[in-house]
């Protein structure tokens, strides 16, 4: 089995999980807990868990955090540069997580800002590449991975994106987001998001416009699944069960390895996207945005 490729930001998630009511100015009881995070980090650590072999592209400070990240990525087993580097400080993401399970999150970057083609391997090994949105609309990092995409188009790899979010793109601007879109093979993106992109509230609708351009398009919503389109063929639908959700963070990440690691096996998109809709099943049943229980 070939290895997949997964570039984009490594984070420590700071996750606030709140008791009751956020009262502002004063204190609200909360649960708090540290993981690791960043999106395409998350989907790296869920293939893992599936029995994939990753390798990651990031950037990683020389401090507490990013040892902690070190060290999760060593715990399952994900090859990534080891080095550390000085004088960066890793990224931290502050999550706060009400009684809904819906989260709002406040980001630092910090190293991932850096992230550039130099930090590549030699592509000759992979069989596919996720990239994070995050990586590629950061104003610090977009040219570096501009560059990264060509040299993975020229490769011949089959590039899996996921946009990130909507406050991600909204500094960019539509058409310039939709322009880096349409270098993809398979875009993995939530409901807000396609919206953005499309002006399509209706799913459908959305899905599309996109595959107009882009050869495989899937649209995640918060509640009744996925859905998924290839270029000239039917819309499938994809329903999940009714779950209650203790904590939504990652979950769309959780979502991408499903797909992905059925996709790449198959081909196949509506058993793709029961994969996709699978694991990010489990990932809202427990807090973090990553696997709970190592099982190697």
């Amino acid at each position: 089995m070939a290895q997949i490729l997964c570039i984009g930001d490594a984070m420590l998630d700071v996750i606030v999980k709140m008791q009751g009511q956020m009262y502002l100015g004063s204190d609200t009881v909360s649960q708090i807990s540290t993981h690791g995070g960043g999106a395409a980090a998350n989907t790296a650590t869920w293939l893992a868990s599936s029995g994939h072999k990753v390798f990651y592209v990031c950037r990683i400070g020389d401090d507490a955090a990013g040892r902690v990240i070190a060290n999760e990525f060593d715990t399952w087993n994900i090859e990534y540069k080891p080095e550390l580097l000085k004088e960066h400080r890793t990224g931290i993401v502050v999550v706060l997580v009400d009684q809904n399970g819906e989260r709002s999150m406040f980001p630092d970057r910090g190293a991932n800002s850096g992230l550039s083609e130099l930090d590549l391997p030699d592509l000759s090994r992979f069989g596919a590449v996720f990239l994070s949105g995050y990586a590629l609309f950061n104003p610090l990092s977009q040219d570096g991975v501009l560059r990264m995409v060509n040299d993975m188009r020229e490769a011949n790899l089959e590039i899996f994106f996921n946009p990130g979010s909507v406050g991600v793109m909204s500094n960019l601007g539509v058409d310039a987001c939709r322009k880096r879109c349409n270098l993809m093979d398979l875009l993995i993106m939530n409901q807000a998001e396609a919206e953005f992109l499309t002006g399509e509230s209706d799913v459908k609708s959305a899905l599309n416009e996109l595959s107009k351009d882009v050869e495989t398009v899937v649209i995640t919503t918060n509640s009744q699944g996925a859905m998924g389109k290839s270029r000239g063929k039917q819309i499938i639908n994809s329903p999940i069960l009714p779950i209650t959700a203790i904590d939504s963070t990652g979950a769309g990440d959780a979502f991408a390895a499903g797909f992905i690691g059925r996709w790449i096996e198959s081909k196949d998109l509506e058993s793709s996207l029961k994969a996709g809709n699978s694991l990010a099943s489990g990932c809202v049943t427990t807090i973090g945005a990553r696997p709970s229980v190592n099982p190697k």
